[in-house]
């Protein structure tokens, strides 16, 4: 077995959603609950396939989006992984749950905006994801500037009262 990362490639402000699912449906299982969750939203869905043909499946509603997806999810190449981009000023806290509750979802890795890399397992088998390392460490403990700095902010973008 080799360990390899693969780095997520994409603009600074996008955020994503890698996970893992177990069928072929899940292309237009998430892709529905994804305009169910979001009316308007733009996002790019890549699914590696991993038995018949094992292509990587595409969906979206921005062709930039899907083209972020396209790239990434054969990149990453692990079976049965999936990868959605959201257009610019679209959060995965909006849609998470809605992507969570799809039948075929086993599992999300992250969501975020963060530069992330992908941590792969390869056999003779194929590829699949066995972590991933998302944006940097800590680097100290939140002081109280730092608690009144967070509580502020949720409240300033709308996410708490």
């Amino acid at each position: 077995m080799q360990i390899k990362t693969v780095g997520i490639e994409k603009p600074e402000p996008i955020n994503f959603i890698l996970g893992q699912t177990h069928f072929i449906k899940s292309v237009e299982d998430i892709h529905e609950a994804l305009v169910s969750a979001v009316p308007g939203i733009k996002f790019g869905l890549g699914f590696c396939e991993a038995s018949g043909k094992c292509l990587v499946r595409l969906t979206g509603t921005d062709p930039d989006m899907v083209e972020l997806a396209r790239r990434n999810a054969s990149a990453v190449a692990a079976g049965h992984t999936f990868i959605i981009f959201l257009g610019e000023g679209f959060f995965p806290v909006n849609v998470l749950n809605a992507v969570k509750m799809v039948p075929e979802v086993c599992r999300i890795f992250c969501a975020t905006a963060n530069p992330t890399q992908v941590l792969i397992a390869e056999t003779e088998l194929g590829r699949g994801v066995i972590g991933v390392v998302d944006g940097f460490a800590p680097k100290g403990i939140e002081g109280e500037e730092d608690v009144k700095w967070r509580k502020d902010f949720l409240r300033m973008i709308g996410y708490k009262l």
